[in-house]
């Protein structure tokens, strides 16, 4: 299963690309534990290299509070060096870690404009999505991060289409369609209820329309033929009906279908017998 965010070693084994650089890390690292942290000037003073360092073990211990402040302190004073992206993706990953989602995403977003050509923003593009995603609520609330988490995955498939992460962000984007719909097909029910049927129609062909590859867009054409027969659009539910029969010819909807049917072709025909009985009268009388 994948981990959606990459865990700090796993970045430092990433991005430290020479040995002097390993070197610089591996004593910056000993070097604070074996001071016990060492003076506040000590601190103050420390080169962009040792202050990474410092934010990667206080990342790893869990303190992700103070890891913030130190990767935010890179990220003002040593944007240029060469771990400026990786303090910044792992701010990022500091927010993701205490659920401050929207933080995150903020984060992530700097580092894709701030570094367009660091190989952390093919991550970062699919981790923007993952922060939408994990704001995106229950099928009844406001679905505006869903909407943006669609987005953001949809971007990530089309900008990468071969990396391993594709496949997680299309299963993502089939679940949140599904939590959409099933928002559409909850309020289109809710206005049945409310006799609201012209309203009710709309919602229907929002799911049948827009999420029609979903589990939800057979009971909404369902849902549809109801609200198009309490209104009398008699000829438009047959058209529905039609469709609805070809289209699932196993649903287990089917015999609700045809008894609506049924109901179609018997309003019709009392509607008939009345207007051959009101012209034989009008007929009489003449």
């Amino acid at each position: 299963m994948y981990a959606p965010i990459i865990s700090v070693s796993t970045r430092v084994r990433l991005f430290i690309l020479s040995f002097s650089f390993i070197t610089v890390i591996a004593f910056s690292v000993l070097s604070l534990q074996s001071c016990g942290g060492g003076s506040e000037e000590a601190v103050q003073n420390l080169s962009a290299q040792e202050r990474y360092a410092q934010g990667v073990k206080k990342f790893n211990d869990g303190d992700y509070m103070e890891a913030i402040n130190d990767f935010k302190i890179i990220k003002l004073q040593f944007p240029g060096t060469n771990v400026g992206d990786s303090a910044e993706y792992d701010l990022a990953q500091c927010y993701f870690k205490r659920e401050e989602f929207l933080s995150s995403s903020a984060e992530f977003e700097t580092l894709r404009r701030n570094y367009p050509t660091s190989i952390l923003d093919t991550i970062a593009l699919y981790d923007v999505a993952l922060c939408y995603y994990r704001l995106a609520p229950k099928a009844a609330l406001d679905q505006k991060y869903s909407l943006l988490a669609i987005d953001q995955f949809q971007g990530f498939i089309e900008y990468y289409p071969t990396n391993p992460l594709a496949k997680d962000a299309a299963a993502k984007i089939t679940e949140l369609n599904d939590r959409l719909a099933l928002k559409d097909l909850t309020t289109a029910e809710l206005y049945m209820r409310l006799e609201y049927y012209r309203a009710a129609t709309h919602y229907y062909d929002n799911v049948i329309e827009k999420y029609h590859d979903t589990q939800y867009a057979e009971p909404a054409q369902v849902g549809k033929i109801h609200s198009l027969i309490s209104r009398k659009k008699y000829d438009d539910a047959k058209q529905d009906i039609e469709k609805f029969l070809i289209k699932y010819p196993a649903s287990t909807y089917k015999s609700e279908v045809e008894g609506m049917q049924k109901q179609i072709a018997d309003a019709e025909a009392i509607k008939n017998a009345a207007t051959h009985t009101d012209a034989s009268a009008s007929n009489k009388g003449g």
